[in-house]
């Protein structure tokens, strides 16, 4: 009992938060079809305040979108008597799918490189190298690559000055997701930041799925793979048939 109490009167003790984030999305469901060409996510919110905000110390917004993490293999390609060939192949543990982050100011106003590393926030702070990774020579190379690739993809953005901040109480910014999205949840962060340091944050998930007959292909493809191959060999084989008869009958006519 006395424990309990000491745990109420240091609650109360504690100081409310001065700012908390308060957000919403345009939507939180993607579905994937054969006409889907890519979306765009509206992320929109504003700043709940207990007290009147600091002054000299300018407010920031931080916006983060994540794909579903695997590992992915990175080879590293040398030029040996005139060819270029494989000459190192490295697993990276942890890469995520797709990684997008939003800021209403500059990266390096926006967030500190403690927070940096404490949250995550940065795309090179996504990648998870270990075991085999780090004993080669230059492991953070891999990474770089796998940044780099997925850069060019469309997979991984850096949007600086992407989010509307309006009288440091409102903000709102769009995350355009590509075509080649992978399915799963997509978790989304929201931070608040003054001096860099995050103040608050808030923290949702985006469900990306095929629907449809792609959803049913997909499983197909996954759960039975040999009535998958053989009904693939049928569609080919009834395409292939109905080609040539179709040519036939167009040179007899």
């Amino acid at each position: 009992m006395l424990r309990v109490c000491l745990a109420l009167l240091t609650l109360i003790a504690l100081p409310a938060k001065a700012e908390v984030v308060v957000a919403g999305l345009s939507q939180n469901r993607v579905s994937i079809t054969a006409t889907f060409v890519g979306s765009e996510i509206l992320i929109f919110g504003a700043v709940k305040r207990d007290a009147p905000p600091p002054e000299g110390d300018p407010l920031r917004v931080v916006v983060v979108v994540e794909g579903p993490s695997g590992p992915i293999t990175v080879r590293r390609k040398a030029k040996r008597y005139g060819i270029w060939v494989n000459t190192d192949a490295v697993v990276v543990d942890q890469a995520p799918s797709f990684y997008a982050v939003a800021t209403s100011a500059s990266l390096r106003e926006s967030i500190s490189q403690i927070d940096d590393l404490r949250h995550d926030i940065t795309i090179p702070q996504a990648i998870r190298l270990v075991g085999e990774a780090t004993e080669t020579v230059n492991p953070r190379d891999f990474a770089d690559a796998v940044v780099r690739i997925r850069t060019e993809a469309g997979l991984y953005n850096l949007q600086e000055g992407a989010v509307e901040l309006v009288e440091d109480t409102l903000f709102n910014t769009r995350i355009a997701l590509p075509a080649n999205l992978t399915e799963g949840e997509y978790r989304t962060r929201i931070y608040l930041t003054r001096g860099g340091y995050v103040a608050s944050q808030y923290e949702t998930v985006i469900n990306v799925q095929k629907v449809g007959l792609e959803r049913w292909v997909f499983n197909l493809a996954h759960e039975q793979p040999l009535v998958y191959g053989l009904l693939s060999l049928f569609i080919a084989i009834a395409a292939g048939w109905g080609a040539s008869t179709a040519f036939r009958m167009l040179l007899r006519s």
